[in-house]
């Protein structure tokens, strides 16, 4: 990526950076204020997480994933390091990932050596494993699952007895006429080898936080619970009560959905033009795209622009014709972004 982003740099507007998936909204004030008050933090933090934190955490998995039955919740250090680590902290023999994915779940498979397994999106289709992620909606194509898939890969948990961890760190910016439903809502109480992931890094701008949590089977959280304690993989308390303090609240998450919203109509719209092909983008922060060519002429043809995108084959062969467009810049970029794209047809 150097070279386009030294040529990106060198665009007479400056570079405009869509290549990474980082937040660039103000964390919420209020959110802030709850770290400051918790600055003071002396002793060593609950790995179980504080009780009003769990207390929160559980609401929101009822309130907002719709969560029923039996399950537990505990926070992380974000998500990736429970994206990286799950494998060897479960031990995993074999581990299966979607073709088209964010490389934590193989880099995670190959920290502990576990065999990984490219797969497609048909958990009909799938050998029987000890562990397979779904990503939902997905990071980076935005693509939804529908409730017929959710509802395979939930069959596939129970019929294998194997573990499905689904991937929602997306799940509250969704496109218009999208829906995205956690895996929760879906088991209808039944939340054995289920697992999902959440990241506050998204829905509240806490990137720089480090805050994320998993809500699903008790036993295999108690187990995780175990080897994090042990480990000292602990959320550091003012991060804790900063998250006690986001996830009581969805008026900024709702709002930094719409500013998403808006960017991915005023982008979409200017690269449609440019005769790119969106596929999926239901949901998320990315635009997915394609002009049907290699993946490396399309982020060349941007940069020459200013402009800075992923190549889809960072995310496995079959995303080698596509581009992947964050929409993490402000409103202004986004629109200058836009323009020059507009310009240059």
């Amino acid at each position: 990526m150097a070279p386009y982003g030294a040529r990106a740099r060198e665009s007479a507007g400056g570079i405009i950076d869509l290549s990474q998936g980082t937040p660039v909204d103000a964390t919420p004030e209020f959110i802030q204020s709850a770290l400051k008050d918790s600055s003071n933090a002396p002793s060593y933090p609950l790995t179980i997480g504080t009780p009003e934190l769990r207390a929160a955490m559980r609401n929101w998995a009822i309130n907002i994933l719709g969560a029923t039955g039996e399950f537990d919740v505990l926070p992380t250090i974000g998500s990736k390091e429970l994206v990286a680590w799950l494998p060897s902290i479960l031990r995993a023999k074999t581990v299966l990932y979607p073709k088209v994915a964010y490389p934590t779940y193989l880099v995670g498979s190959m920290i502990h050596e576990s065999e990984a397994i490219a797969v497609d999106i048909d958990a009909s289709t799938w050998p029987k494993s000890d562990i397979a992620w779904i990503n939902s909606p997905s990071n980076p194509t935005g693509r939804v699952h529908s409730i017929g898939e959710m509802q395979a890969v939930i069959n596939y948990a129970r019929g294998n007895n194997s573990l499905v961890v689904s991937d929602e760190c997306y799940i509250s910016f969704p496109a218009k006429g999208s829906e995205p439903v956690s895996i929760l809502k879906l088991a209808n109480g039944d939340n054995k080898n289920l697992l999902a992931v959440h990241s506050m890094s998204k829905r509240s701008n806490l990137a720089g936080y480090r805050a994320g949590l998993i809500v699903g089977d008790p036993e295999i959280i108690s187990e995780i619970r175990e080897v994090r304690k042990h480990a000292g993989m602990m959320v550091p308390l003012p991060i804790q009560r900063a998250m006690t303090a986001a996830l009581g609240d969805e008026v900024h998450v709702d709002e930094q959905a719409e500013r998403y919203a808006n960017r991915r109509e005023v982008l979409s719209s200017a690269l449609v033009k440019a005769e790119f092909q969106i596929d999926f983008s239901n949901a998320g922060l990315y635009i997915w795209c394609t002009r049907n060519e290699d993946c490396w002429d399309s982020v060349s043809w941007l940069a020459d622009l200013g402009i800075l995108a992923t190549p889809g084959i960072f995310y496995g062969a079959a995303g080698a014709k596509h581009i992947r467009i964050a929409m993490t810049a402000t409103d202004a970029q986004i629109a200058d972004a836009a323009n020059r794209i507009l310009k240059s047809i």
